[in-house]
């Protein structure tokens, strides 16, 4: 049956719940007043009534669906050219369609699914996405829009279903996807090849499914208990799949596991063999079983892209020997390091690339004026160097003379082959790092001075021995000032082209940064050796690919002129993003959250803190506060309220419940409410509040922690737990005041009332900001003659 809309307790929440009730007695009164209550209330409703109830529910559920799939696919196909990070992920489709390797800093499983939805719907992988605007002419790009927007479509329902379990009240829930069906921040998200509305998809899939288990937990180990256990660890593996802020959501059902598992285990009316079957099903279902799919996710990841492409160069050399294509794929190349090789020479750090220079020099005042050298990421000629000794300049490869190898302890000289200037180090400072000094390109022909000269060191081995390619782990010490070349890992300005900094380092401790191996080694008077041996497991794979995104997750900047925001901007929608055109002339679409909903949502998080300390604060000072305040109601005896909360949870109960309306109900509104209304209400706002709120913390704070560009996109997964508790907390306000000020049955009125005053403002809301979803042409809300200008109520809109 479906739950009630009205003040009453429903039927399963008078049921005692298995594993969170108190003692077996206080359980037993609890069922005893039940069953009283249940007697002394009216007749039940015939079958017909609750065969209506039902079609009614389900018509709600299908009208929100409706309405949030006709608004998502409005217009889908406008602009029919590529808008803001299309360019990055509609391209990283086409690279799975070709099965080309490419490296990102997210997941793959996000990415797949684009180029599979291209894939199904005709896309051929052509396409080249190289920059915003460009015009996508006869490609077949619907199918990747439309495969978003179908997924950004169900975030409505989702969350609809959500806080109907939580609240037991369809106006909270029918409040809540207002919200966000009419929020033209997640309806843009939601039409673009992107992987925001993918991700969220996974988050709202797995507090659903938590929500639903939750809710079964008096009928453990039940076919519906397994089934939204298990769906939650499957969502869980799609959130952490898609990006790694899904961790935010595993910690959210990590901590109401921990918080389950607790009362289950102080429940002495349960065997500890009871309780381990619980641990054991939450450790298969929550850890196991994402874990073994998020594995999965990488094993097709790698068996799909199995063609040389762009990404090679921020792996080791031993992850691009399996990739066809490449120059190390079943290549076979000298073994030993002798003079007279050309070689590329590869950071061991993990997205530092290959030691690199070009012609270009380091600008006026920054060190010595000489040639620029860094670390490139990509296969390049300006990558190659000539190994030769420090004293000489007659050439290793003349037939005359013997092979001779390099050994470590050597004395040597590396010479750029295309601009044939030698790597040298001087006491002039880095252009970024502080007291690391400067690292250039410098000499003409291979003739330079003594501060080209390095020593070259195997590391951990002993004088005399040889250096093998790619597997021998190397130094470069400066003959003259002993500082170590390395790589500080940072991006230079344009004028270094935004390649990595080199520089040579006085602090001679071991590091990444600073140990290098032969890769490319041609030497036309060595044998060969394959390389075979050298590919790497699937466990090393795993890991080399999570270090390589951690590491490009942390170094990504913002670029020039690029729309960043902070943390704080997010809440109070002071800045979108414009995700295509910037003239009037445009097809302009303008990321930016429906004011009115975000700052509803705003106010509603300020309500429930501040009515929470005010709650905390009087309990503290021992006020005798009301029944309907502190969920006490005399109208539900202890025993009934022993099955709904835990023991002893006064304290949590006052602090977590923001109800402002404190004052003593009179005897005749007690009469009226129906039994259990406040301590319902108390509930909702207890653990349907708190819930979401824990999730909008989650999804919020741990940005203002991060160091890596951010954008506003990044606010909506916590944007959707806001709404959440918008549609909860006004829904239980509406019915407390209408209580307090009104007879049962104009209480009704009022609340229904203020309901329908926040669907239609919403609403209209939505009817004057959907051009920035949609679309607008013409001129800029800055024009008094645009019909957007009375709209633009913050000078930072730049719509």
């Amino acid at each position: 049956m479906p739950p009630a809309t009205g003040g009453g307790l429903a039927e399963s929440e008078l049921r005692p719940r298995r594993g969170r009730c108190g003692p077996q007695a206080a359980r037993a009164a609890g069922r005893d007043v039940a069953a009283e209550a249940v007697a002394r209330s009216p007749k039940r409703p015939a079958w017909g009534s609750r065969r209506f109830e039902a079609v009614g529910w389900w018509a709600l559920l299908a009208l929100v669906t409706l309405l949030s799939f006709a608004t998502r696919f409005h217009r889908l196909d406008e602009p029919p050219h590529i808008c803001w990070d299309e360019t990055h992920f509609g391209k990283m489709g086409s690279y799975y369609i070709n099965r080309t390797f490419f490296f990102d800093v997210h997941p793959p499983l996000g990415k797949m699914l684009i180029g599979l939805a291209g894939y199904l719907s005709g896309y051929d992988g052509t396409f080249l996405f190289q920059k915003p605007g460009d015009k996508y002419e006869h490609h077949s790009y619907m199918g990747m829009r439309g495969f978003c927007a179908f997924l950004g479509s169900w975030l409505v329902p989702f969350a609809y279903l959500t806080v109907l379990d939580l609240s037991k009240s369809l106006s909270a829930a029918l409040l809540t996807a207002a919200l966000l069906t009419f929020d033209t921040g997640c309806l843009t998200l939601s039409q673009y090849i992107l992987l925001d509305p993918i991700l969220m998809f996974f988050i709202m899939a797995a507090m659903l499914s938590m929500v639903k288990y939750n809710s079964c937990a008096d009928r453990p180990f039940s076919a519906p208990w397994w089934f939204w256990l298990s769906l939650t660890g499957v969502s869980l593996a799609g959130a952490l799949g898609v990006k790694f802020v899904g961790l935010f959501i595993i910690l959210q059902v990590g901590l109401n596991t921990i918080a389950d598992l607790w009362y289950l285990f102080g429940d002495l009316s349960l065997s500890l063999v009871t309780v381990g079957k619980h641990l054991t099903a939450r450790v298969l279902c929550l850890i196991v079983l994402p874990l073994a799919l998020y594995t999965a996710t990488f094993a097709v990841h790698f068996m799909v892209l199995s063609k040389s492409g762009p990404g090679d160069g921020f792996f080791s050399s031993a992850f691009q020997a399996r990739l066809s294509g490449n120059n190390l794929h079943n290549a076979s190349i000298p073994e030993h390091l002798a003079y007279g090789s050309v070689i590329t020479v590869k950071n061991l750090r993990m997205a530092i690339g290959y030691l690199h220079s070009h012609r270009h020099l380091y600008p006026e005042g920054i060190g010595a004026r000489q040639q620029q050298v860094t670390t490139y990421l990509h296969k390049d000629y300006n990558n190659l160097w000539i190994i030769k000794k420090h004293n000489t300049n007659s050439d290793p490869l003349d037939p005359s003379f013997p092979v001779e190898f390099v050994r470590h302890g050597d004395i040597i000289r590396l010479e750029h082959k295309e601009t044939s200037r030698n790597l040298h180090s001087h006491y002039h400072e880095a252009p970024m790092t502080r007291k690391h000094y400067q690292v250039t390109g410098y000499g003409i022909n291979g003739t330079g001075d003594s501060n080209d000269f390095w020593r070259i060191e195997v590391v951990n081995r002993k004088f005399g021995n040889r250096i093998k390619v790619l597997r021998s782990r190397i130094r470069f010490i400066h003959l003259v000032t002993g500082c170590v070349l390395g790589s500080s890992g940072k991006v230079l300005p344009k004028w270094g082209w935004e390649q990595l900094e080199v520089t040579c380092t006085p602090y001679l401790k071991e590091t990444l940064n600073s140990i290098w191996n032969v890769e490319d080694h041609i030497n036309p008077k060595l044998p060969n050796i394959s390389l075979d041996v050298l590919q790497p497991s699937f466990p090393e794979i795993l890991l080399e690919s999570h270090m390589v995104m951690i590491r490009g997750n942390s170094g990504l900047k913002p670029k020039d002129n690029e729309f960043t925001s902070k943390p704080w901007h997010w809440p109070i929608n002071y800045q979108g993003l414009r995700f295509s055109g910037v003239n009037d002339t445009d097809f302009r679409v303008y990321l930016l959250g429906n004011p009115v909903v975000w700052w509803l949502n705003l106010l509603s998080i300020a309500l429930y803190l501040l009515s929470g300390s005010i709650i905390a604060v009087a309990m503290q000072r021992g006020a005798r506060l009301p029944a309907e305040v502190a969920g006490n109601n005399p109208q539900v005896p202890s025993a009934v309220l022993n099955t709904l909360l835990p023991p002893n949870n006064t304290r949590a109960l006052a602090i977590m419940t923001p109800i402002l309306w404190i004052r003593k109900p009179r005897n005749h509104e007690i009469k009226k409410l129906a039994p259990g209304h406040t301590a319902r209400l108390s509930q909702v706002l207890l653990r349907g509040g708190g819930q979401v709120l824990l999730g909008w913390t989650l999804h919020y704070f741990p940005f203002f922690l991060m160091g890596r560009v951010l954008y506003f996109h990044h606010y909506f997964p916590a944007m959707l737990f806001s709404s959440m508790l918008t549609g909860i907390l006004w829904d239980t306000l509406l019915r407390l005041c209408a209580w307090g000020l009104a007879s049962w049955p104009l209480a009704r009125g009022i609340h229904v009332a203020g309901i329908l005053s926040l669907l239609l403002g919403t609403a209209y809301s939505f009817y004057l900001f959907h051009p920035l979803a949609y679309g607008m042409v013409g001129p800029l809300a800055q024009d008094p003659q645009s019909p957007m200008a009375g709209l633009r109520w913050l000078d930072s809109w730049d719509f």
